[in-house]
């Protein structure tokens, strides 16, 4: 009887800790905004900057630079270019925000796989930037994702405050661009929302930590199963945040007068 190497599960467990990091004070006030599709949008355009980079040989141009660093920089100006057109559209058109949101997110998917036809291994492509390769992350991936998830946290309870949109939409597009190379489109968006869905019920601190203990008991139950039962990581970690956030759901009485009503429009710019 062959004996499973746990060991392998500690990395992508770090990753996932790291992505959660970011992810559950992004995906509260997600909610909170009511906006809940920008994640899959911004990623789904992250993840188009990234397949043009690939086809474009951009490692080629930037040689003197770690390899990978041309799809990264093509993927976080992919998202940057994205959260300004949302934050544009959001002052234009804030009644049908989310509307844009998801058009943006078809646009982006429909356009990566035709950018994609004819490449001889398209499909792998999309399915790695989809459900990502999270069994297999590094710990050499993970230090340049710690410190770029530092400073956004820094900004977002700093200097982002100042600037409640601009400063949400563009952090956001950094945030999401580095997660989805490190754990694909899925996981992003179930990092983001389960938490915040399971958590519904609480408020401040309490929700943030009760949120960071069950999206890493999610990925600790998924990685263990995919192990345990040879099952792709990344969409076994996705189905266990979302049956824990349906939990959470029918376990906590939401506070009276929910937590989640929409943040009015607002007319004036940031």
């Amino acid at each position: 009887m062959n004996t499973l190497d746990w060991t392998l599960l500690i990395a992508p467990f770090a990753a996932g800790l790291l992505v959660l990091a970011t992810h559950v004070v992004l995906g509260i006030d997600v909610l909170r905004r009511g906006i809940i599709f920008i994640d899959l949008a911004i990623a789904q355009v992250a993840a188009l900057g990234a397949v043009a980079a690939s086809l474009t040989d951009l490692d080629a141009v930037f040689h003197d630079l770690p390899h990978g660093m041309g799809a990264q920089l093509a993927a976080a100006l992919a998202a940057g270019v994205g959260a300004l057109l949302l934050t544009w559209c959001e002052r234009r058109w804030p009644d049908i925000q989310e509307a844009l949101i998801g058009l943006v997110f078809v646009f982006a998917a429909a356009a990566g796989i035709l950018l994609l036809a004819h490449h001889p291994h398209g499909g792998e492509h999309l399915r790695d930037l989809l459900a990502g390769q999270l069994l297999w992350v590094g710990w050499s991936a993970l230090w340049p994702v710690a410190l770029l998830y530092a400073i956004v946290l820094a900004l977002w309870f700093g200097p982002a405050q100042r600037w409640p949109r601009l400063g949400f939409y563009l952090l956001f597009a950094i945030t999401v661009t580095a997660s989805v190379q490190l754990v694909g489109v899925l996981l992003v968006f179930t990092s983001l929302i389960a938490p915040a869905v399971a958590t519904r019920a609480f408020g401040g601190r309490r929700r943030v930590v009760i949120a960071y203990l069950l999206g890493a008991a999610g990925y600790a139950t998924g990685l263990a199963l995919s192990l345990y039962a040879d099952l792709p990581a990344g969409a076994t970690v996705v189905c266990c945040l979302c049956l824990l956030a349906l939990a959470g759901l029918s376990c906590f009485r939401p506070v009276a007068g929910g937590l989640y009503s929409p943040i009015p429009n607002k007319s004036t710019h940031d």
